[in-house]
């Protein structure tokens, strides 16, 4: 039997529109199943930073104005998995990044940036972008202004480390392939998601409803990947938003996702970031959970207890250790890999009855954004006072403010929405909302991923998976629901949810039977696929990076406090500390965004070992915590605060911190520099 996993022992503690060290072997070999030990596959697997400016810039999901960058608790990193199918020459990657969500923007860049390194090997039907949904990263890296408002613009820096990550990962597994195998495993998992909008989820016929009893989509799915006789990585989905942390925290953070995924590869397999060195990639991405919340307590960050932090440890721990329980069972898959990708005018679809509810023909609409979406959703970020989940009228006056009209027919095609901003017609002068959308399907052996452009209700998601599974002819359970891919177009309810008019409801922007077009648009992906069939593409959307603005101030100037320089310590550390306790020091810095050090740190804890300094921890672990605070604008003076919550597996010993930073003078240019504090012993 393969050893149990150790639990970590640490206990540390919407959408945007503007008006919106050594290594614990997780399991045993599987067995073969007579297959060749190498298999028929390759196998490669990468991972890479994608964290953005860490200070001063709107952070993406909660569609807060306050909410700005001022920090890194830990950083934001891209995942990717490329197959090769040795016998059909057939290849797919696989990607899932620490972010809000995959943008058209950021497909777009990925997918440039591959042509010209690779050519025609890896294009966008063959590469499916997939994010987490963390609400705690920085934003204003889409090419739509809805969802850069409350950033202020579009932020190129965030935007370039983004997609510079997400190429880099691919590249990693690219040149990491070698032969492997797949195995392929399913749980389920209860205590870490609730149903926030079940009021809309009740609205919905009792054969959907008895696929979910506990009112929530409990399936865990893992994909095992080895090389040769080594374990190489897992990706396990799951439903449930990735907003454990709430919008009062302006800290970067991968959220829950991002601590199941950190304590699989850092704590249990001995992944160092820094080291840059192939190691095993654990990826936790998202299935169907747009009414899915972490929240336990139904109120943000609460559940199961009323600390943020605490709360993303506890649910990223249940989801690993769930996870790696499935890896351990996993069963051998065989098959080839294959995928099918279509651009879609979800603003202009013509919907058989054959899925819709009354069985008569419907069309999609043009996108309109309703009152509830500025509601915001109350059990995980509440968003614009005054608005309310539920609202079929907005209020007047700040309609009257906005000075923007819903014409009749949009209103009636809409209904029962209340109509708020009609972006889709907005969008007809400057981009607002998307409206050509990607739908893809991934084949990975046996399993089978709908690359969905939103955000899915457990449902809508099931209601997919039951058409495509249909078409392919194989089981429900091989057919999973991918949200959060290769763009972003808000939410995907049924038609009955979407009656309803809950937060998930407004925000559903095609209108009533925006469900049904996507059933009936993936069915034909899917019959091409199960054909082997070549699939009209249809016509991508235009690049609209010229046509972006900003209006977030950039850096100045940077200058140290008086009587001090840069890096200078400006609070000096105790002379001993013991475990549980935090260090905490400041340096005199200059502004994050001088330098986004991806793929570095801002901060190491280094050890005293033999007579040489040794990093022990840096700015993407979850004991350190990076903060930046302006000390006065007009000198353009600012501080780093470094925090170290010193762990029960923290060795004794000599200890010092250190921060790198960057300053900019009057003239432009950048300079690093690096601050040292005294020394400090744990006991």
């Amino acid at each position: 039997m393969p050893p149990t996993p150790r639990r970590s022992r640490r206990k540390l503690p919407i959408v945007a529109l503007a008006a919106t060290l050594g290594a614990v072997t997780l399991g045993a070999p599987s067995p073969a199943s007579g297959a060749a030990l190498d298999g028929e596959y390759l196998v490669g697997r990468g991972i890479s930073d994608v964290t953005g400016e860490a200070a001063e810039t709107g952070m993406m999901g909660y569609s807060s104005f306050d909410q700005k960058t001022s920090g890194i608790h830990q950083r934001q990193r891209s995942r990717a998995f490329v197959v090769v199918d040795r016998a059909s020459g057939k290849r797919v990657v696989y990607v899932n990044a620490d972010l809000a969500m995959i943008f058209q923007s950021v497909q777009q860049g990925v997918i440039a940036r591959l042509k010209e390194r690779y050519g025609s090997l890896y294009g966008d039907e063959n590469v499916l972008l997939s994010a987490t949904h963390t609400h705690s990263g920085p934003g204003g890296y889409s090419h739509h202004v809805a969802y850069n408002l409350s950033v202020l613009g579009f932020q190129s820096g965030t935007y370039r480390a983004i997609v510079d990550g997400i190429v880099d990962s691919v590249a990693k597994a690219h040149d990491d392939l070698k032969p492997g195998t797949i195995s392929l495993g399913t749980g389920t998992l209860t205590n870490a998601s609730v149903n926030r909008s079940r009021t809309a989820f009740d609205r919905n016929p009792a054969s959907d409803r008895a696929a979910f009893p506990g009112g929530i989509d409990p399936a865990m799915t893992v994909l095992r990947f080895r090389q040769g006789d080594k374990d190489a990585g897992a990706i396990s989905w799951f439903a449930t938003h990735n907003t454990s942390i709430t919008n009062k925290n302006t800290l970067i953070s991968p959220d829950n996702k991002g601590y199941a995924a950190y304590t699989w590869e850092h704590d249990h397999e001995g992944v160092r970031y820094l080291d840059n060195s192939p190691g095993f990639v654990a990826a936790f991405p998202n299935t169907n959970a747009g009414d899915m919340s972490p929240n336990l307590n139904l109120k943000p960050g609460s559940g199961p207890t009323e600390d943020e932090f605490e709360n993303t440890r506890i649910l990223g721990e249940r989801q690993f250790d769930k996870a790696s329980e499935v890896y351990r069972n996993a069963k051998p898959v065989t098959g080839g890999v294959d995928s099918r990708l279509t651009y879609v005018d979800m603003e202009n679809v013509a919907v058989s009855g054959a899925y819709t509810p009354d069985q008569q023909e419907h069309r999609t609409c043009p996108a309109v954004v309703g009152a509830s979406t500025l509601a915001g959703s109350v059990e995980d970020g509440p968003a614009i006072p005054g608005f309310t989940e539920g609202m079929r009228t907005p209020v007047a006056a700040i309609i009257d403010a906005l000075h923007i009209d819903t014409p009749s027919w949009l209103a009636t095609c809409q209904y029962p929405k209340g109509s708020l901003v009609p972006t889709g017609l907005l969008s007809n002068v400057h981009p607002v909302t998307p409206k050509i959308l990607p739908l893809q399907i991934m084949k990975i052996g046996e399993l089978y991923l709908v690359a969905g452009p939103g955000e899915f209700t457990i449902t809508s998601g099931l209601r997919v998976r039951r058409t495509v599974a249909a078409q392919l002819g194989v089981p429900l359970d091989r057919v999973l629901l991918q949200g959060y891919a290769n763009a972003y177009s808000q939410y995907v309810t049924t038609p009955e949810e979407y009656d309803a008019q809950q937060y998930e409801g407004g925000s559903t922007l095609y209108g009533r039977y925006t469900l049904p077009a996507y059933q009936q648009e993936f069915a034909r992906v899917a019959a091409s696929l199960r054909a082997g069939t070549p699939l009209d593409r249809g016509t991508a959307p235009p690049d609209e990076s010229a046509r972006q603005f900003n209006f977030q101030t950039g850096v100045v100037y940077d200058n140290p406090p008086p009587n001090s320089s840069f890096g200078s310590v400006l609070t000096a550390p105790a002379a001993s500390y013991t475990r549980g306790q935090t260090v905490t020091v400041d340096f005199a810095t200059g502004h994050p965004k001088n330098n986004l050090r991806r793929g570095g740190t801002f901060l190491e804890v280094q050890r005293l070992v033999n007579g040489q300094w040794v990093r022990t921890l840096d700015d993407g672990d979850w004991e350190t915590k990076y903060r930046w605070t302006r000390i006065n604008g007009l000198t353009g003076t600012s501080k780093a605060t470094i925090t170290w919550s010193i762990g029960a597996g923290a060795a004794p010993g000599t200890y010092r911190i250190v921060h790198f930073g960057d300053s900019k003078n009057l003239l432009g240019k950048i300079t690093p520099f690096t601050g040292v504090s005294p020394t400090f012993t744990v006991g």
